[in-house]
């Protein structure tokens, strides 16, 4: 490779204007780019803050389409729905999870209503309707992978009838990505996405949002024996494409900016559509410092989001995905 030497080559001509930046920059964002993760929960004329996420609520779902209505005219082209269900309809097999009358099911009703070109991804796991806040079956201490698929089958039909546009399985467990997909087909559903949460990894990064969703104090032990070791990269890019050839569509990397490593490996090995998740933890010390005055807001939320399309992400899931389209939109 021929590389030009100094003086004769000044790498800085290239930065020497905005418009010579923006012709030469290797990659962009946009907010075509952006999925909005949205908290939902029982009660009416509900809007109630976050505490460990400034800025983030929980929306009582006559609140939704007011709530959400800022998002789609700003033109984002998804949002990941989440419920906190109360603890009086959680039990150990977390069967609530495919009443169709559960929190992400008329919530998902109402947007189409409102909103019928807005993309709806549901999460399917079981952590959010279990007693002991695990995302599968527990059975003598053990959470049971294949007993846990079939209840993730239910609750993959369940959201499609209600109007989910995507099914994310976030669960970890072996196997369910080719059993969603079979049951799909075979209910004349093949036209539904599956965004496969492939290397999802047992994260610090997690426990705001266990917060949001009111799992934290729930949790029994942790989540190490289903979902991935830190310490692991191949594994990750085996998990991927076990993944691809059960049916994905497309794959979640969780967490984000402490795993771009993994995105860039992922993205060197497939030809797959890559979504990287900025996850609650991240989203939490980025607001807490520039709350304190250490960064700048704009400039930071945009630099961040930036750097999970220069690791090869095709979207990012990020909680600061509506003030990321305000700060697109004006540019």
């Amino acid at each position: 490779m021929m590389i030009g030497k100094f003086p004769l080559t000044r790498m800085r001509r290239n930065r020497s204007s905005t418009a010579i930046r923006r012709l030469v920059a290797e990659n962009t964002f946009s907010i075509d780019d952006l999925i909005w993760p949205v908290f939902i929960m029982e009660g009416t004329g509900i809007e109630t803050e976050i505490s460990s996420m400034v800025g983030i609520k929980r929306v009582s779902i006559d609140r939704l389409p007011s709530y959400v209505e800022p998002a789609v005219q700003l033109g984002l082209p998804a949002l990941a729905l989440f419920p906190v269900t109360p603890k009086k309809n959680r039990n150990p097999e977390g069967s609530e999870a495919f009443n169709s009358e559960n929190l992400i099911c008329r919530a998902a009703r109402t947007l189409k209503q409102y909103f019928p070109d807005i993309l709806l991804m549901g999460d399917i796991a079981l952590d959010p309707y279990t007693d002991h806040g695990h995302d599968g079956i527990i059975h003598n201490k053990i959470i049971v992978n294949d007993k846990t698929i079939e209840i993730l089958i239910k609750q993959s039909l369940t959201q499609v009838q209600a109007g989910i546009d995507v099914l994310a399985p976030s669960d970890m467990m072996d196997g369910r990505i080719g059993a969603i997909r079979q049951a799909l087909d075979q209910a004349g559903q093949d036209r539904i996405l599956i965004m496969s949460y492939a290397a999802k990894y047992a994260s610090a990064y997690y426990g705001p949002f266990r917060d949001a969703l009111e799992t934290g104090e729930l949790l029994v032990g942790d989540k190490k024996t289903y979902q991935m070791d830190p310490a692991n990269r191949g594994e990750a890019l085996l998990e991927v494409e076990m993944d691809i050839q059960e049916g994905a569509d497309s794959v979640i990397i969780k967490p984000g900016l402490p795993y771009l490593d993994i995105v860039r490996s992922v993205r060197d090995r497939f030809e797959i559509p890559i979504i990287s998740y900025q996850v609650s933890g991240e989203y939490s010390m980025l607001m807490n410092a520039i709350h304190q005055g250490y960064l700048k807001k704009d400039q930071t939320i945009l630099e961040t989001l930036l750097c999970f399309k220069r690791a090869g992400a095709n979207a990012i899931i990020t909680y600061f995905a509506l003030e990321a389209a305000k700060l697109l939109s004006q540019r």
